[in-house]
């Protein structure tokens, strides 16, 4: 059963349940208390009386009553607040901290408390070197007049141009409102010179293809600092968008880029001719040393031979020469007698040569065209 349907008993009345009914409720009290009409009688007859000299002071009571009332409805309205998703409320009670709210309607005590909203999901960016002019998917920037804080010298005393963004959010409301007084400018401050003491620290040609690894060093550090700070700020992106030469020195800059990637260029092709060639060398040097170390030992080795067959041959001479030389005779004829194609016996009282047959025609076996042998 809803308020509506309670009637109260004979003789009270109802009382307001909600606060739209208090606000009805005061509202009517103020005309009521403001009309300058009177009650009807009981029978409805309305009654005349007579005028009656007015009372200034209640004139000024009447207005002292309206703006207490509005007073009291406007700290009933400031007691209540309410916090978007995404934020938080950080309540000061009498200038001290006193609680952190979450999302929803909440309620606090005027003039004693004090809010503060906090957007905790929001990613902040700060942008060094250029400024985005229309964010988006085709992104303008403007460069000019912010070479101030992308100008820097790197270890090798070379000039450098560099612009990089950094990405953070409030992960400590209450140290983000009241530890640094413009966190902004601290993030702002302390990101510019730890990325000029990071590229200082390193060659030219080394921050140039190294923008990761530097950006990473400068994430670290910045957020060491920033906490030192209590800043209460949480550091999600450090990112080197553009790494060039001023634009005054960019066409010697390239010539030099030019000049060492032919330099390069050059060491590779002759690396490539070394590895290409001097193994190959190295290879055949082996082999041709190989080569005659075999050949020296094939040569030791006969000639080794060919002595100890001439000494037992000369040791089987001393015992019997004429057996021996006869032998090597034959041996020696059995070696020769198969190359040659003919053969003619002379004997000293025949007059003309007496051919005998010739055998190794017959088997189609060829050789010198003659040779002759004397007895």
């Amino acid at each position: 059963m809803s308020n509506q349907d309670q009637q109260p008993p004979w003789g009270q009345k109802r009382k307001p349940q909600t606060p739209e009914e208090w606000v009805a409720y005061f509202i009517k009290k103020l005309q009521e208390y403001f009309s300058d009409t009177k009650k009807t009688t009981t029978s409805g007859a309305r009654q005349n009386t007579p005028a009656q000299p007015g009372n200034p002071l209640a004139g000024i009571a009447k207005i002292l009553t309206f703006v207490i009332v509005v007073l009291i409805l406007q700290a009933i309205y400031a007691s209540f607040y309410k916090i978007s998703p995404g934020e938080v409320g950080v309540v000061l009670r009498l200038g001290e901290y006193h609680r952190t709210t979450q999302p929803g309607l909440r309620f606090k005590f005027p003039l004693i408390d004090k809010l503060y909203k906090v957007d905790v999901e929001e990613i902040r960016k700060e942008e060094f070197g250029f400024r985005s002019r229309t964010p988006g998917q085709q992104s303008t920037f403007e460069r000019s007049g912010y070479e101030i804080e992308s100008l820097m010298l790197t270890a090798d005393t070379n000039v450098i141009n560099v612009s990089w963004i950094v990405q953070y959010r409030v992960s400590d409301p209450l140290n983000f409102l009241f530890k640094v007084k413009d966190v902004r400018q601290a993030v702002r401050d302390i990101s510019e010179s730890i990325t000029r003491r990071v590229v200082g620290n390193m060659d030219f040609d080394y921050v140039l293809g190294n923008r990761d690894l530097l950006a990473a060093d400068a994430k670290n550090e910045l957020q060491t600092q920033l906490d030192k700070l209590e800043a209460g700020i949480s550091i999600g992106t450090v990112q080197f968008q553009d790494i060039n030469p001023p634009e005054p020195v960019k066409p010697a800059f390239n010539e030099v880029n030019e000049a060492d990637q032919d330099m390069k260029r050059l060491v590779n092709e002759a690396e490539e001719t070394y590895n290409r060639v001097i193994p190959k060398a190295r290879g055949e040097a082996k082999n041709m040393v190989e080569v005659s170390h075999g050949y020296a030992t094939a040569r030791v080795n006969e000639a080794e031979g060919e002595t100890g067959r001439f000494l037992d041959i000369l040791k089987e001479y001393k015992n019997a020469p004429e057996v021996t030389r006869r032998r090597m005779y034959l041996e020696a004829m059995q070696a020769i007698m198969p190359e040659v194609a003919s053969v003619y016996v002379i004997d000293e009282d025949q007059k003309s040569p007496l051919p005998l047959l010739n055998l190794s025609a017959t088997q189609g076996i060829t050789g010198p065209k003659s040779t002759q042998q004397g007895n």
